[in-house]
C-alpha cells in the first residue's frame, strides 16, 4: 500500500476537486452560451460531457492507481480521449471560423468543398498520430497500404473521383464564388453551393445541379465579374402604325422607373429595324438600361417586360402586335355603377354621360401610378387591387403612409392643380377607372357639393401626412421609381 502523501494521493485529490469544479464551470459557461445562442455551445457541451470525464478517468487509472500505460484498456481510453480532442478541435474551428462568420465575409463565401478537404486532412493526421503514439503502429507501412488501396478504389470509382478532382480544380482556379451569377449553356442562375460532386445553381423554376466535370469541361460566363456597372439591351416589337417617337418615349419612361437602374444614368431607346412578323409590318426597338451590377439584369428585364405590357395598353400602342380590348363600355358602366356612382352619389344620367369619357386601365405590381410632386391630370378610381401610398421623411427616405383599396380615389389634386403630396405604387395588379380633369370639372360644375367633398378628402390626406411628420411632395419634388 502506498503511504499517504505519495504521488497517487495528489492525483486522487486533483481529480476529486478538479472534476466537480470543472463540471460546474463548464455547465455555467454552456448555459450562458445557450442563452446568447452562440455556436460555441456545442463544443463546450462536448468538452463537459466527454472530454473532461475521460481526462479524469485517465488521471485516476494512470496517476492514482498506477496502471501501466501499455495496458489495453488504458490504450482504449486514451484513444477515446484523443479522438474526442480531435472532434472538439474540428467542432471548435467550425464554430469560430465559419458558423459565426459575418454575412459577406470571406469565411462565409468559402466553398464547402474546401472546408471538407481541410477537415479530411485534419482527421487523417489525427488518426495517424493516435495510431503511432498510443498503439505504436508504424504508419509508414499503413500509408503504403492505403496508397495501394486508394489506387484500386480510384479505378472503381473513377467517375466520382473525377467529379471531386474537377471540383478541386475549379476551387483552386476560383473562376466563380458563392453568390456569383453564371450563364452555362441555356442555364442562368446564382451559385448557392459548391461541394465534392457538383455546383448548385439557383434559377427560376428550381435548383439546377451541374456536375463538376461537366462545368470544368465546358465554357460558361460569370456575369458577376468584373463587378461594376452593367448595361443591358431589351428588344421589343410594336406595330408599324405606332408612332416611333411615342414608342421610344414610353419605353424610356418605363425603364427610368426601374429600381435596379444605376443612379445618374438615363435609359435610351432606338428604333433598330423592321420586321414582317404581322400583317402591316412591325418595328423593333432596343432599350439600353444601365445597372449597378450584372446580377440585377434578370430582375430589371423582368420588371421592364411586365410594366411595358401594361403601359403599352394604357397608351393605345400595340406591343407584339396586340390590340387591347379591355376598356369596354360594359366594364366602364359596371365600374361607374358599383364603384364610382356610390362614392360620388351619381345619378343614372350622370353615369350615362360619363361612359364615353371614362376608360378602364390596368397597372402591374410595383408599377408607379402617381409620383410625389407631380400634378395629376386625371382621377383614378380603384376597381380592383390595392395601392401603396408613400411620402418622404426628414432624411429623404420614401416610406409607406397608407394603402388604398377598392372604391378609393387617387389624384384628387387634379382639380386644384396642386402637386400630389403622396406617391402611389400598385401592390398587385390594379384595375382602375380613369376620368380626365375636364370631365371631372364638368361634373363638379353641375354639382358644387361634390367639389366640397373632394376638398375635404384632400385636406384629410394632407393632415394625415403632416401628422406623421413627413414632407409633402410639393416640397420634395418628383421622386423616380428607383428611389423607392
Amino acid at each position: 500500500m502506498n503511504p499517504p502523501g505519495g504521488s497517487w494521493f495528489y492525483w486522487a485529490i486533483g481529480v476529486a476537486v478538479g472534476l466537480p469544479a470543472g463540471l460546474i464551470i463548464l455547465t455555467e459557461w454552456h448555459h450562458a452560451l445557450v442563452r446568447r445562442q452562440s455556436y460555441l455551445a456545442g463544443p463546450v457541451n462536448l468538452l463537459r460531457n466527454y472530454l473532461l470525464p475521460l481526462a479524469a478517468l485517465l488521471a485516476l487509472l494512470v496517476g492514482a492507481t498506477q496502471v501501466p500505460t501499455d495496458n489495453t484498456w488504458i490504450r482504449i481510453i486514451a484513444t477515446l480521449f484523443a479522438f474526442t480532442v480531435l472532434v472538439l478541435a474540428l467542432s471548435g474551428l467550425n464554430a469560430t471560423l465559419f458558423q459565426g462568420a459575418p454575412t459577406g465575409s470571406w469565411r462565409k463565401r468559402l466553398p464547402g468543398i474546401l472546408v471538407d478537404v481541410a477537415r479530411l486532412l485534419l482527421i487523417g493526421v489525427g488518426l495517424a498520430l493516435i495510431l503511432s503514439y498510443i498503439w505504436g503502429i508504424r504508419i509508414g507501412g499503413l500509408f503504403t497500404a492505403l496508397g495501394v488501396g486508394s489506387l484500386v478504389v480510384g479505378l472503381m470509382l473513377q467517375n466520382s473521383v473525377g467529379q471531386v478532382v474537377s471540383g478541386l480544380f475549379l476551387l483552386f482556379e476560383r473562376p466563380f464564388g458563392i453568390g456569383d451569377w453564371l450563364m452555362v449553356a441555356t442555364t442562368r442562375g446564382q451559385v448557392v453551393e459548391v461541394n465534392w460532386r457538383a455546383v448548385h445553381i439557383a434559377k427560376v423554376g428550381g435548383l439546377e445541379i451541374i456536375p463538376n466535370s461537366v462545368l470544368a469541361g465546358t465554357s460558361f460566363t460569370n456575369l458577376s465579374r468584373p463587378d461594376g456597372p452593367h448595361d443591358i439591351l431589351i428588344v421589343t416589337t410594336f406595330l408599324s402604325i405606332d408612332p416611333p417617337d411615342r414608342v421610344c418615349a414610353l419605353l424610356s419612361r418605363v425603364a427610368s422607373a426601374l429600381p435596379q437602374l444605376k443612379p445618374g444614368v438615363e435609359p435610351s431607346t432606338l428604333a433598330v429595324g423592321t420586321a414582317t412578323t404581322w400583317a402591316g409590318g412591325a418595328t423593333q426597338y432596343s432599350t439600353s438600361v444601365g445597372l449597378n451590377s450584372a446580377t440585377d439584369a434578370f430582375a430589371a428585364k423582368s420588371d421592364f417586360l411586365r410594366w411595358i405590357w401594361y403601359a403599352a395598353r394604357r397608351e393605345g400602342l400595340h406591343l407584339d402586335g396586340a390590340y387591347d380590348d379591355f376598356s369596354t363600355p360594359e366594364r366602364i358602366e359596371a365600374a361607374l355603377r358599383d364603384i364610382v356612382g356610390p362614392a360620388l352619389r351619381l345619378t343614372e344620367a350622370d353615369r350615362q354621360s360619363l361612359i364615353p369619357q371614362a376608360r378602364m386601365v390596368r397597372y402591374g405590381a410595383d408599377e408607379a401610378m402617381q409620383h410625389l410632386g407631380e400634378v395629376p391630370t386625371r382621377i383614378s378610381f380603384v376597381v380592383a387591387g390595392s395601392i401603396r401610398l408613400t411620402a418622404t421623411d426628414d432624411d429623404g427616405l420614401v416610406v409607406t403612409v397608407g394603402t388604398l383599396y377598392e372604391g378609393s380615389f387617387l389624384g384628387l389634386t387634379t382639380l386644384t392643380r396642386q402637386p400630389s403630396f403622396t406617391g402611389a405604387y400598385a401592390l398587385e395588379e390594379v384595375t382602375a377607372l380613369e376620368l380626365n380633369r375636364e370631365h371631372i370639372e364638368e361634373l363638379v360644375t353641375r354639382r358644387p357639393a361634390l367639389l366640397q367633398d373632394f376638398a375635404r378628402i384632400i385636406d384629410e390626406y394632407r393632415n394625415t401626412v403632416s401628422q406623421l411628420g413627413y414632407r409633402e411632395g410639393a416640397q420634395r419634388g418628383r421622386v423616380s421609381g428607383r428611389e423607392r
